[in-house]
């Protein structure tokens, strides 16, 4: 883990780490409004049309130059800190599908994402209610029962002995299935007489106990219950995660699903000064009429925080077997997933929100899920007329070959997490076969029929890294080694479009464009200077990259 050093600061702050000099130009050689800072590297602009410069003048918040070496020395003035050495200087990094806040809260929770065994699972939860406060909730977790080769889903047996003093809900790293101990079920007052709930299941034991283990929806029944983190706990994980997403160069994220005391911790850092990262906010898309009156009243935002989105589900996910397929899983025949939400309800929230004038984000896995929502969005844009609404599918995993086609037509936002491809390629084969694998995390189809590609991390699901999702999206190598070659390899894609996904093509997804994803006169001073210059090293060798420097507006706010 890298040692975090965050500084709202100008860069004159870190004089000499980085190889800054004061230029000796004498006084008559200047230009008449030099620059603050100049980078040199080698700079990729995200600009198709002159994709490559030697430096970057940056005054204030602000790009004022891109160029070769000898013009940005122009810019050059006594008073202007210089950095050399940067092997390659690239747009700040903008991570399209975040839980922020709770990645904020995931940083200090049980962390049981590489447990291997049921045994490591449980001892890390003794081990963390042993330091817990009686009645303090424990959560996170982030479990993944892929690695437990031919276990089942874990139960509340497991750690009911080790927990007696504290209620128990954590997550199955995809967020769709949660694991709660015999005490949140009797707080939930969840027994075997509670009845399922719909687009969601309650997994029962034989005998119709509740294992512990509550899908989708069904997770409802725990939320209800438990306790909403305070304003100075939610402060706080909203400043561990700026400080998180700045160490690994993600200068703003899409932040979806967010609760409503989160926005609060948004609009109160943002008020003080206190915001290192650009948020576009997604609340849950059955509040769209608070989200409308709220834009009504306030606008949409600026360029630090974006309040005007809304974001809902269709289905869950692969790993738990909830995502929707037009046919029955391979390995759970009596499923092909469930829909989170009916359909009337998703065009009722849909259409609404579209009405309203806000941008609309929508969670879909399954191939079925994905082109049930293709129809509504193209019936909602028909029946409302043109406008720029910069629709989105959250996840767009799996998807019948037409509907490839069709993202493109009908100008849907395709919002994807590589990573997710070489974590869930260990075992999406044994789900879904063959057949419908070819066209899973289907990148280099999306970009060869035109689509827009998004992408990001769906922290906390994954890593909150786009090194490593660059790495996955042009290598496809999965975790576990069994594919040097790549899954699926013939949806790999170039290092340039995957860095155009993280940057420029997130910029668009939260109508940003205009000022951020590309470094360009005029643009946001939002800049990442890595250790490797990602186009010369082995695609291999792309996991091992790392962020030298992240700016934001001007301002270092992380160093290593």
């Amino acid at each position: 883990m890298l040692r975090l050093s965050i500084l709202p600061l100008l860069l004159g702050g870190v004089a000499g780490v980085l190889g800054y000099r004061t230029n000796p130009l004498s006084s008559d050689s200047i230009p008449a409004a030099p620059a603050n800072l100049v980078i040199y590297g080698r700079v990729w602009t995200g600009d198709s049309a002159k994709p490559w410069a030697q430096a970057v003048a940056i005054s204030g918040e602000k790009i004022v130059a891109v160029g070769d070496s000898s013009s940005i020395a122009a810019q050059v003035g006594p008073g202007t800190k210089v950095i050399g050495n940067g092997a390659m200087v690239v747009p700040g990094f903008i991570d399209g599908h975040t839980h922020f806040i709770y990645g904020g809260f995931q940083l200090t929770q049980v962390d049981l994402r590489d447990a291997d065994t049921p045994a490591e699972f449980v001892r890390r939860i003794k081990n963390y209610a042993a330091k817990a406060k009686p009645g303090e909730w424990i959560l996170g977790g982030n479990w993944d029962h892929e690695r437990w080769a031919g276990t089942p889903l874990p139960d509340r047996s497991w750690i009911d002995s080790v927990t007696p003093n504290n209620p128990v809900f954590v997550d199955r790293l995809d967020g769709h299935m949660t694991l709660a101990n015999s005490l949140v079920l009797k707080m939930a007052h969840v027994d075997r007489s509670t009845k399922d709930v719909a687009g969601g299941t309650i997994v029962r034991r034989p005998d119709g106990e509740p294992t512990g283990v509550v899908k989708d929806a069904a997770q409802n029944l725990v939320y209800a219950v438990q306790p909403t983190p305070s304003p100075q706990q939610s402060d706080a994980a909203i400043e561990r995660a700026m400080h998180w997403a700045a160490s690994h160069g993600v200068t703003g994220v899409a932040d979806v699903s967010v609760p409503w005391f989160e926005v609060d911790a948004l609009q109160r850092a943002h008020a003080a000064g206190r915001m290192i990262t650009r948020v576009a906010v997604y609340v849950a898309f059955q509040d769209w009429r608070r989200m409308a009156e709220r834009v009504k009243a306030n606008g949409v935002g600026d360029d630090w925080l974006r309040v005007a989105g809304v974001k809902g589900y269709v289905d869950g996910s692969l790993g738990s077997t909830t995502a929707l397929f037009y046919e029955p899983y391979n390995d759970a025949p009596q499923t092909s997933g469930l829909m989170v939400n009916p359909e009337d309800s998703l065009r009722s929230y849909i259409s609404s929100a579209d009405s309203a004038g806000l941008q609309v984000a929508v969670h879909a896995i399954g191939d079925r899920a994905n082109g049930l929502l293709l129809d509504i969005y193209d019936s909602v844009a028909q029946a409302h007329g043109p406008r720029d609404r910069r629709f989105r599918i959250e996840h767009a995993q799996h998807l019948r070959r037409q509907d490839i086609g069709r993202i493109a037509r009908l100008g849907v936002i395709a919002s994807m997490q590589p990573y997710h491809a070489v974590d869930d390629g260990r075992w999406a084969e044994k789900r879904i076969g063959p057949e419908r694998i070819k066209t899973t995390y289907a990148f280099r189809s999306l970009i060869d029929a035109g689509a827009r590609l998004a992408f990001g991390s769906d922290w906390t699901v994954a890593p909150l890294d786009p090194l490593l999702g660059i790495y996955a999206a042009v290598t496809r190598r999965t975790w576990d080694g069994k594919n040097p070659g790549g899954w699926v390899p013939e949806q790999k894609i170039t290092v340039e479009e995957a860095l155009k996904a993280y940057t420029a093509g997130n910029a668009y997804g939260i109508f940003a464009e205009q000022k951020r994803g590309k470094l360009a006169p005029g643009y946001l001073a939002d800049v990442v200077i890595l250790e490797q210059d990602l186009t010369k090293v082995k695609p291999e060798a792309l996991e091992k990259a790392q962020v030298r420097m992240t700016i934001v507006g001007g301002k270092s706010v992380y160093q290593r």
